[in-house]
């Protein structure tokens, strides 16, 4: 289960000895790491394994196994509620603690901030503190050891690997030392990590699991598998699949000396974020691509929430801005 969640209203940092989250706790996405131990190894520590977080992620992924021998005997609404609730739980991540919380690159009124903070509960990759806090140190310190899934460490540390170690204590110190008064004003980001643990349950367990039984007579064992487990497990290896592949594999249009890259594959599983090298480049564009609405759920998404009024101020690099970029540092620039 995830650690303890913050009381009275306060979001105090992890220490150094705090355990990383997974399996049922998971750090995932590009947010998340680990607790902190030294020793030697790397810049002289070396990072314990975490047998805990081990055993609980083979579980989870035998048990995504196990739920495909269930899919041709669950009823056809059932898949489609799944994926449906795998949507819900991109979006929690994409246009949630990703697009707005970490990078503020547009503002939402408060229902849409109270269904971004449930469908991130139903994404259960750790709370909006604890992801954006850690990404802004992914993108301020990248690919270094202050980079909670430094890609220089390799694809398997990048995409899975950093969750069971405990994180570098670069990755802690400079976390401390970032700005996040404006996460701790939020009183959605504070009520959802109070209340985080009741809301993972709710929102990654009971809802996908209770609906098809209630509605339409799912058996809830093919209801649990299919909508709660393979549904979470894919979702997390889609979105680490940003970690590692987006930083490994791909051309670099716009800055040809960061190691993110643009990846088609990455953006098709990720509804949007595999535009990797364009959003390292110009990290507060709320689109996080240059194409805005070319195969972008997530853009489609916050667009058509600036329609209805529940979004504003969305933040774009221009035209001008992305031209010279490319020129100046692309791998098509000299």
């Amino acid at each position: 289960m995830p650690g303890p969640a913050a009381g009275e209203g306060k979001v105090p940092f992890r220490n150094a000895k705090e355990e990383i989250r997974v399996g049922f706790g998971v750090q995932g996405s590009e947010g998340g790491g680990g607790g902190g131990r030294e020793k030697p190894g790397a810049r002289g520590q070396r990072q314990d394994i975490v047998w805990r977080n081990v055993f609980l992620m083979s579980l989870l992924h035998l048990g995504a196994v196990y739920s495909l021998v269930l899919i041709p005997k669950a009823q056809p609404l059932t898949l489609l509620w799944a994926y449906f609730c795998f949507l819900l739980t991109a979006l929690g991540v994409t246009a949630g603690a990703h697009r707005l919380w970490s990078h503020r690159s547009y503002k939402a009124k408060l229902p849409l901030r109270i269904f971004l903070a449930a469908a991130n509960s139903m994404a259960f990759q750790n709370d909006i503190f604890e992801w954006s806090r850690d990404h802004r140190v992914h993108h301020k310190y990248s690919e270094t050891d202050a980079d909670p899934h430094n890609a220089r460490r390799g694809f398997f540390f990048s995409h899975i690997g950093w969750l069971f170690v405990r994180k570098h204590r670069d990755v802690i110190e400079k976390g401390r030392k970032l700005d996040v008064t404006d996460l701790l004003a939020d009183p959605v980001v504070r009520f959802q990590r109070k209340y985080y643990k009741i809301s993972v349950v709710l929102m990654c367990f009971m809802v996908p699991t209770l609906v098809p039984w209630c509605i339409w007579g799912e058996s809830l064992w093919n209801s649990y598998f299919l909508a709660s487990i393979l549904r979470y497990t894919i979702s997390l290896n889609v979105t680490w699949l940003v970690n590692s592949v987006a930083h490994m594999y791909g051309n670099r249009p716009y800055d040809k000396n960061i190691s993110p890259r643009q990846n088609p594959l990455v953006t098709l599983g990720a509804i949007g974020e595999g535009f990797h090298n364009y959003h390292h480049t110009f990290p507060f564009d709320y689109s996080a691509s240059e194409f805005g609405l070319n195969f972008n759920p997530t853009t489609w998404f916050i667009d058509f929430m600036c329609w209805l009024g529940l979004a504003t101020d969305r933040k774009r690099a221009t035209k001008p801005m992305i031209e010279a970029r490319k020129a100046r540092t692309g791998e098509g620039s000299a």
